[in-house]
């Protein structure tokens, strides 16, 4: 088994605490989907906003999540280079795998998707 990072980024776009949390959800709930793992095979999330995203933490999400109780998390906030998508929750997941590099599903959703236009496609359900 090895450990493997998957990414995930989305946006949202209000800085209100419901939506960052909903948009939060959405994405670590895809990701665990598209890449068929559950929270025990999860090692930790890391979790960076853009500097405008200040009404809650991302991770306060996961949190709630069953079955997060126990993965740990950590948030902090992304470099502010110009220009940079506004709005913007990423996730770097890592999981206990036997998969292999090539077969992991990062997702990207929303205006997130112009980040790394060569994988966003990637997914079922890219939106």
């Amino acid at each position: 088994m090895m450990v493997r990072g998957i990414r995930g980024a989305t946006t949202v776009e209000h800085n209100e605490a419901n939506e960052i949390l909903r948009a939060t959800t959405e994405l670590l709930t895809q990701i665990v989907a598209e890449n068929g793992t559950v929270p025990e095979d999860i090692c930790s999330v890391f979790v960076t906003t853009t500097e405008d995203i200040t009404a809650t933490f991302p991770a306060r999400a996961i949190r709630q999540m069953p079955g997060w109780e126990l993965v740990p998390l950590m948030c902090a906030l992304e470099i502010p280079v110009q220009p940079s998508l506004p709005k913007c929750i990423r996730l770097m997941v890592h999981v206990n795998t036997e998969k292999r590099q090539n077969e992991i599903r990062h997702v990207y959703l929303n205006e997130a998707k112009i980040l790394r236009p060569d994988i966003a496609g990637q997914s079922a359900s890219a939106k």
